[in-house]
């Protein structure tokens, strides 16, 4: 019996570079070099320095892993680049199934494409591939994995890196649908770190293209996988989801065709993705208000921020940690503090995160002021709505809403994130993803340059 992962895995094994369209080759450039620019920012956190510190104890060879001087397997360059790209949350995400992408499928095409030291081009499909992947999978299940207390990438990021390690590494359709099967298997991955903070969210990235490199290549070697892992009983979908039936008709719909993958949205700013519109929002009233009339933030008596109700357990509740963050990981999710200090400090980015910023007395006391509502005629988007009321003057309400940004926007964004590395070797690691076709083992040494080298 033919199943959903065969019939994946015929199309990805049959799938050659020129068959993809250009725009999608020009949309991975742009994905490694935000994704570069997130590891260049998390090297220096201390969750960066402890993943460091366990890949230079892990000796291995084939891929190089960025601010070690130690060569490294692999499956474990991955795990390290795939946790730091998501260790400041600011990596890409879809919009409907809240997963996010380029930190585990480009730290696995990445790795295995130094590996294997492939074309350009093949590393670019290869990117290609593990989103359109990672979308198809992501779509079945909607919101429903974060709905019963998983983090969605790491439960559809293993499958997503196996795809793309399999097409770098050109396995056929049994060994990819092996590969991708055996990756059911290490789809894993708890919200409990809303709990306290815990770094296990930046890990399910890491740990997700850890696990594809290794389905991967074991089903090289002829291990088997369970070929019905997404529509058993005991499956993904019926095994975390409770829904053994879903719709998987939306895996193969159109596939190759109508690129969903395209839809993961690049961020612009280090904090859950449902919160950037309400910043750009904020940052607008901010502009436009407080610097043309006798306004300030002091002016304002409360703010109230409507969205739809899946969002309120991620970015609004706990009320108390909500508004007075903890650490990072606490910031990070938590709307009130992002929404006030943009108002305050008139930016939000990485310096937003530190511990300063989180304790910044001034930016909890607006907090203290910005509410969150649920609106169930929201759905499923980010969309949503900002009301504002003024202790004096007429109130103010903004829809927000939310758009991919321009490749500008990502350049300037991967400049910021590597400000205080290389200069000259970022500027040429950003030449050789806009305009150049370098080959694995190139491209690995010029970021690895450009991370490490002498400012």
């Amino acid at each position: 019996m033919v199943t959903a992962l065969d019939d994946l895995a015929q199309w990805i094994s049959t799938l050659t570079p020129d068959r993809i369209p250009a725009e999608q080759h020009r949309l991975a450039r742009m994905r490694l070099l935000d994704t570069f620019g997130l590891i260049a920012a998390a090297l220096d956190h201390s969750a960066g320095r402890s993943l460091l510190a366990w890949a230079g104890a892990s000796a291995g060879a084939g891929a190089t892993v960025i601010g070690s001087s130690a060569p490294a397997l692999p499956a474990v360059a991955a795990l390290v680049h795939g946790s730091l790209a998501h260790a400041r949350d600011f990596d890409d995400t879809f919009i409907d199934s809240v997963v996010h992408p380029g930190s585990t499928v480009i730290a696995t095409a990445l790795a295995t494409s130094e590996a294997a030291d492939v074309t350009f081009e093949t590393l670019t499909a290869a990117i290609t591939v593990g989103y359109e992947i990672a979308a198809r999978l992501g779509a079945v299940a909607g919101r429903g994995f974060h709905a019963r207390g998983f983090h969605a990438t790491g439960i559809i990021g293993p499958i997503a890196a196996a795809a793309t390690a399999g097409y770098v590494k050109r396995l056929d359709a049994s060994q990819l649908a092996d590969a991708m099967s055996l990756a059911t298997s290490m789809s894993s991955g708890l919200l409990a770190f809303m709990g306290d903070g815990g770094w296990s969210k930046w890990l399910h990235t890491g740990w997700s293209a850890h696990g594809g490199v290794t389905a991967a290549e074991l089903a090289a070697t002829g291990f088997r996988g369970p070929r019905h892992g997404l529509d058993h009983a005991y499956g993904l979908y019926g095994a975390f989801l409770g829904k053994p039936d879903a719709e998987l008709n939306k895996l193969t719909e159109r596939l190759g065709q109508t690129w969903l993958g395209a839809s993961a949205h690049a961020k612009l700013y280090p904090c859950a993705h449902v919160i950037q519109p309400y910043i750009d929002a904020a940052l607008a009233i901010r502009e436009q208000t407080f610097a043309t009339e006798n306004v300030s933030t002091e002016s304002i008596a409360a703010m109230r921020c409507v969205m739809a109700p899946w969002a309120i357990p991620i970015v609004a509740e706990p009320r108390a940690s909500k508004i007075a963050p903890r650490n990072d990981l606490e910031a990070i999710a938590s709307l009130p503090f992002m929404v006030a200090a943009a108002l305050i400090e008139g930016r939000v980015d990485l310096r937003t995160l530190e511990q300063a910023t989180i304790e910044n007395p001034a930016i909890q006391a607006l907090a203290t002021r910005i509410v969150c509502a649920a609106d169930p005629a929201l759905g499923s988007g980010f969309d949503g709505r900002m009301d504002v009321t003024f202790h004096h003057g007429d109130p103010l309400s903004r829809t927000v809403g939310i758009a991919p940004p321009k490749e500008a926007r990502i350049i300037s964004k991967f400049n910021a994130n590597t400000n205080g590395r290389s200069r000259p070797a970022c500027d040429a690691l950003l030449r050789a993803l806009t305009d150049e076709t370098p080959a694995g083992r190139k491209l690995m040494r010029l970021a690895h340059t450009a991370m490490t080298g002498p400012t």
